[in-house]
């Protein structure tokens, strides 16, 4: 598989609307002093945001990342965000519009058709995961410091909603300083790898990034083999094997 396959294409993507995300000028806030462009969504009483009858779900993911000042909301959230632009990104108003119709932003509640996968192995993280550090050990006083979750962007640095760009050991490091009195357990990085259904998202794209229907059990197989796959040293294996990230197809 070349390198314009579907699951690299919206991988970069993931990667650019975290970095749009972060100089959009949005805010950190708590579900309580959640804020929004009225002009595009409406507010629920958790202080989650529904997009209006009036306008797309396109137009509502665009404007966070062209109005940001007008906008805050908490990190789980801020992820959702980052993967709803990545999707649009690479499918299309079109097929956005159609599958996530009714969009609503609320901590880590998404439509179904997002499709996100759990996964674990850190170590193994490619840009565009979504990935977890855990402060154990958080004051009491500071509870919103309990953890950063955050989107690889390359080998060194992660996009975390309220902190910015940064290397791992300054994320850590954040987190730290919000232990209660008397901890010397530090923050870490935790196991858990998130990333979308990207087999199950490509059918939806232009049919030049699209992954071949016969592809997608086989794909589905091997996510659920948490990154177990054949070895291209194996007789009983296929004939023909292909890396993209920490996965490989097989054909």
């Amino acid at each position: 598989m070349n390198r314009q396959q579907f699951e690299a294409i919206m991988r970069q993507n993931i990667v650019g609307a975290a970095q749009a995300l972060n100089y959009s000028g949005v805010s950190f806030a708590d579900f309580e002093n959640s804020r929004s462009n009225p002009q595009y969504w409406t507010m629920t009483d958790q202080g989650g945001f529904r997009i209006r009858k009036e306008v797309t779900p396109a137009e509502g993911i665009r404007d966070i990342f062209r109005n940001g000042r007008m906008y805050a909301f908490e990190c789980a959230t801020a992820m959702v965000i980052v993967l709803y632009k990545a999707v649009l990104d690479s499918i299309g108003d079109q097929q956005f519009n159609r599958l996530f119709a009714n969009i609503l932003l609320y901590d880590w509640h998404y439509d179904e058709d997002l499709r996100l996968i759990q996964v674990h192995g850190s170590h193994r993280a490619t840009p565009g995961d979504i990935l977890y550090f855990i402060n154990p050990d958080v004051s009491p006083e500071t509870p919103e410091w309990k953890g950063e979750n955050t989107i690889k962007l390359n080998d060194t640095m992660y996009y975390g909603h309220g902190m910015g760009i940064l290397p791992a050991e300054e994320i850590i490091a954040s987190l730290n300083r919000h232990r209660r009195p008397g901890s010397n357990r530090s923050a870490y990085l935790t196991e858990n790898i998130v990333f979308p259904d990207f087999a199950y998202l490509s059918q939806f794209a232009p049919a030049s990034n699209r992954i071949p229907p016969e592809w997608h059990a086989v794909l589905q197989a091997m996510e659920a083999g948490h990154g177990i796959f054949p070895s291209p040293h194996d007789t009983t294996a296929p004939a023909v094997t292909a890396r993209v990230g920490r996965r490989r197809y097989i054909q």
